[in-house]
């Protein structure tokens, strides 16, 4: 967490992991290895799904895209080989790819080997998405619904009712 919140380039990382409640769990004793999205790695997947971040923030499986890119470890890059197959914290399987630089799925690394007091983070151009992750339509702005605006009928017809009922008391009174 150290490593994202010293860098404006993972703003929307912090976000999200602030609007999933996975700060506290990110800041334990570990260690993780973490393959951090910056945030134009965030706005390539927000142009591909056509959604604004506020959208993604809303997602209720935001959490599990989240642990996807963290294994638990501390997994160098001298650590990795061709084909190695990591789960992470999401429960899926990552996979690591060295035939043309370094990628992890479809992503590619593009600084390695951070140290963070309880890990390590290697950043990556694109986002994961797990395959148990399934977007849902939400709404960034719900409309609230105008609510305490009767007008003055409800209190004029009050009223009127009132000053009928004390009418008739009256005259039943004076007979």
């Amino acid at each position: 967490m150290d490593i994202a919140l010293s860098s404006d380039n993972f703003s929307i990382l912090v976000a999200a992991l602030q609007k999933a409640n996975l700060v506290d769990a990110l800041k334990g004793t570990g260690p993780f290895t973490v393959f951090a999205p910056t945030n134009a790695a965030f706005e390539k997947l927000l142009k591909d799904l056509n959604i604004t971040a506020s959208e993604l923030l809303l997602q209720p499986d935001l959490a599990k895209v989240l642990l996807y890119h963290v294994v638990p470890g501390n997994i160098l890059s001298t650590d990795l080989s061709n084909g190695l197959e990591a789960a992470t914290l999401n429960g899926e399987k990552i996979k690591v790819d060295l035939t043309s630089g370094v990628k992890i799925n479809t992503s590619t690394v593009t600084t390695a080997d951070l140290k963070a007091g309880n890990g390590v983070v290697h950043v990556i151009d694109t986002v994961l998405v797990p395959s148990n992750f399934v977007y849902q339509d939400v709404t960034p702005n719900p409309v609230i619904p105008k609510t305490g605006d009767a007008g003055l009928l409800p209190f004029a017809l009050a009223g009127f009712l009132t000053l009928a009922g004390a009418g008739l008391m009256k005259k039943k009174l004076s007979k």
